[in-house]
């Protein structure tokens, strides 16, 4: 087998995709379109995985959510709270969270940096430029801010 037999070897074929980085989205091959909600969706379950996130979204994302799970069967939304703009070797992500009570909100913020522009580049090979993220609340031990007095249905 040749240096550059690469149909031989898959392994080969998938170490040379993931080193062709953001370039390889758009190549003498083909082009690769990541849809928005793909990235949204990495970068939601990327932000969940982070102790100290209780949920994810503003009010109205979760009250929707908590509409959506009275559902029986219905899906969960992973990208629930959760924005992006995807160009073609870039992405930016905003992300809501609600805390949990005592959690450093700062050091949260960057642990949830770090891991979404972590998951999203290793999945996507796309460059993250920005994760900008919004603490819409915090929430005490035992609280559920899914039945808390806004969000309950009347």
């Amino acid at each position: 087998m040749g240096p550059d037999d690469t149909e031989a070897d898959p392994r080969r074929r998938q170490i040379r995709y993931a080193a062709s980085g953001p370039e390889g989205l758009v190549g003498a091959e083909g082009r690769t379109v990541i849809a928005d909600a793909v990235v949204a969706k990495i970068a939601g379950l990327a932000a969940r995985e982070i102790d100290g996130v209780h949920d994810l979204g503003g009010g109205t994302a979760r009250a929707v959510g908590a509409l959506r799970d009275r559902i029986p069967g219905a899906r969960v939304n992973h990208a629930q709270g959760v924005a992006v703009e995807v160009g073609e070797k870039q992405a930016a992500i905003d992300i809501g969270i609600v805390a949990e009570f005592g959690v450093a909100l700062h050091e949260l913020a960057g642990a949830i940096r770090r891991n979404v522009i972590e998951a999203v580049e290793r999945m996507t090979g796309l460059e993250v430029t920005e994760v900008d993220i919004t603490v819409f609340d915090v929430v005490l031990e035992g609280e559920d801010v899914r039945t808390a007095p806004d969000l309950r249905i009347q």
